[in-house]
């Protein structure tokens, strides 16, 4: 699996692929639908399958005031296309200069002149462009006078409304992780590096492996049932407290995963951090004996809740 910049050439060997075209945050039920179109087709006719995604999010160049919302890294979205079945990802930096790209020169420059892509597949609902004026028909037609085929595949159906990133989204808002898992087909995990905090945990008991949460939405602040992955493999079920930690001060906003069972040095490491279950919102506790009490409580309770949830491989 390749990682292209779009500031590098497509290498020979990945020219007349099908592409997957889209940006594809959280890679949920629908993205794998237009993926995994495009890896069929790719096998079918012997050509390498590449998916292309962008790099800020688009929305984050039209609005960069808006509250974080990415549901997934670039790291993690490429992981996640590789195990899809893709053999490269090509990540395009969306900046002024490439919004303002007309869709007819999209197409000529970019799909057909930087990729080489013989066949693209996108949403039925994919936009491109200048100012948006591109669609999938449009897409179709433009491709195909330079010989690219065009598939445009259905949005996947939840609940008789459409999977989508902003429903998601709104799923973690309002604790509710079990949606979000199942219309991402996984849960939503966060991944970072593990910083030194203020040490409190440690000196009641409760280590925790501290990360900051980005530029990822904001779930519900509160305490979760959480499963832990490390850089070497290990797979640590756990209990997390996300938020502000309104028992200490100054507030600081954190993911502060506590992992059972588990003794060891985890700071510099990368991590992701899986949300299973929410168990309750944040709360202040007036005395320590009163916050370890809860805590010993919330940990039982996630126990009990990750053995019957066994973890994805």
């Amino acid at each position: 699996m390749e990682t292209l910049s779009s500031d590098v050439a497509v290498p020979a060997g990945l020219r007349g692929a099908i592409v997957a075209l889209g940006n594809f945050d959280g890679f949920h039920r629908g993205h794998q639908a237009v993926v995994g179109r495009a890896v069929s087709r790719a096998r079918a006719e012997g050509r390498p399958a590449i998916v292309a995604t962008f790099d800020p999010h688009p929305a984050r160049l039209f609005r960069p005031d808006a509250a974080p919302f990415l549901l997934t890294t670039i790291p993690q979205r490429v992981a996640l296309f590789a195990a899809a079945g893709a053999d490269a990802a090509y990540v395009l930096r969306f900046d002024r200069a490439l919004a303002g790209v007309a869709a007819a020169e999209f197409v000529s420059d970019w799909l057909v002149g930087r990729i080489g892509a013989a066949g693209v597949v996108t949403g039925e609902d994919f936009s491109f462009g200048r100012g948006g004026a591109g669609n999938a028909a449009v897409l179709a037609e433009l491709a195909g006078a330079h010989g690219v085929s065009a598939d445009a595949v259905a949005p996947v159906v939840a609940d008789e409304a459409p999977v989508s990133s902003s429903r998601i989204r709104q799923a973690l808002r309002d604790a509710d992780p079990g949606e979000a898992a199942r219309l991402l087909t996984r849960p939503f995990a966060i991944r970072g590096t593990v910083i030194h905090g203020d040490k409190r945990g440690r000196t009641i008991g409760y280590p925790t492996a501290n990360l900051l949460l980005g530029d990822y939405v904001r779930p519900a602040y509160g305490i979760y049932a959480v499963r832990g992955r490390l850089a070497d493999g290990r797979v640590l079920d756990g209990a997390a407290n996300l938020g502000v930690r309104p028992s200490f001060d100054p507030p600081r906003e954190l993911l502060e995963p506590y992992f059972f069972d588990f003794s060891g040095d985890l700071y510099g490491q990368e991590i992701s951090v899986e949300l299973i279950a929410h168990l309750r919102a944040e709360a202040r506790f007036d005395t320590l004996a009163a916050l370890t009490a809860q805590m010993e409580a919330d940990c039982e309770r996630a126990r009990a809740i990750l053995a019957g949830n066994r973890p994805l491989a």
